[in-house]
């Protein structure tokens, strides 16, 4: 069976020996030694200020939201997990619905721009696969409407945008370290922020908002996470520049074996460093993907409609005219790509897939 990911996995000794000094410790949660280190070597990594690890990415964004008072609408994009909009319900707030640029499968700036309304109180961008948004456009647009910035940047870990860290862009980023992910800790996510102010905020609101055994500073919720998810991270960190490599090696092959095969590759935002977290092929037509997706299946191969259905279709949110998500939502396919595929394999994914396009 060749599944649309894998989780890497260290060798087992070297996560072992975290494991010794968890025992000897007896400390497994409540900011713990590990889960420092970990925030520590990340920040180091990824070269930026301020880090925080918390349960998961889904967490990371309803703490983002919460900490900048966020209330009314924020704008969104329909091309994403469905966390991105679910948290912003969760939060009491509306998400609201800007198409997406057909080539970068990002969020539409002019879309944006064009959404915004007195109620508008921060746009929520996804840096769709690891390609990031057209920063730049966007920050322009939030200055000019004072209004916030998050980043959902679950994909990103690693891109660059000119030379710095993706994460480094907007009020807040959040990562997600979930076990699928191009580097993961189990379970896990982040918050990441410029203003020290706002991470102290953020650092209370994942701890119950304690500040001490008997006080507390904020409202809180339980968005720790703990030392044996840390130690995943601290092991697979040592690995991650590999991790990329093989990623990136496995792009390229996709390329030479998929180049008869008729279909559109996300382009890379100009001035992005892409991290090959997935590799993402938008085909002509429905029913070709469909048909694709039928004949893999039958052969073991199980590719992802990633993202499909476009998130304006879910059962609690108004649908709007978004005819680029849409469209695109219905003809995507995320094909294997995890650190042990082989070329034989990507060759036998390419060949079933051109043979049900020449059929």
């Amino acid at each position: 069976m060749i599944p649309v990911t894998k989780p890497f996995l260290p060798p087992k000794e070297e996560y072992e020996k975290y494991l010794d000094g968890i025992w000897q410790r007896n400390w497994l949660t409540n900011n713990g030694p590990l889960v420092n280190e970990l925030e520590l070597k990340l920040k180091e990594y990824l070269q930026v200020k301020h880090l925080l690890f918390l349960t998961n990415g889904t967490i990371a964004i309803q703490i983002a939201i919460k900490a900048l008072g966020l209330k009314g609408e924020i704008i969104t994009t329909p091309f994403s997990y469905v966390a991105t909009s679910s948290s912003i319900v969760w939060e009491g707030c509306t998400p609201v619905f800007a198409d997406i640029d057909k080539r970068t499968l990002n969020i539409d700036p002019a879309k944006v721009e064009a959404a915004i309304t007195p109620d508008t109180t921060a746009i929520l961008a996804t840096h769709v696969y690891g390609n990031p948004c057209d920063i730049d456009a966007l920050h322009t647009i939030a200055a000019k409407h004072n209004i916030k910035v998050i980043y959902d940047a679950a994909h990103a870990f690693g891109t660059l945008y000119k030379g710095k860290s993706v994460f480094e862009f907007g009020d807040i980023s959040t990562a997600s370290f979930h076990s699928t992910k191009l580097f993961h800790t189990i379970e896990g996510g982040a918050v990441i922020a410029n203003s020290s102010e706002l991470l102290r905020r953020m650092a209370y609101m994942r701890n119950f908002g304690h500040d001490g055994p008997e006080k507390f500073a904020e409202v809180g919720i339980n968005g720790k996470n703990s030392e044996f998810h840390a130690a995943m991270g601290l092991v697979n960190l040592s690995h991650i520049d590999v991790i990329r490599s093989t990623r990136k090696a496995q792009s390229d092959y996709y390329d030479k074996a998929l180049k008869n095969l008729e279909f559109q590759k996300p382009a890379i935002t100009p001035g992005a460093a892409f991290n090959y977290a997935y590799y993402a092929v938008v085909l002509p037509t429905e029913d070709i993907t469909l048909r694709m997706i039928e004949e893999l299946n039958r052969n073991w191969i199980y590719p992802r409609r990633y993202f499909y259905p476009s998130l304006d279709e879910l059962p609690y949110l108004k649908k709007v005219e978004l005819p680029v998500a849409r469209s695109v939502s219905s003809r995507v396919l995320c094909l294997p790509l995890y650190h042990t595929l082989t070329f034989e394999e990507i060759d036998f994914v390419a060949r079933i897939m051109l043979r049900v396009q020449n059929n």
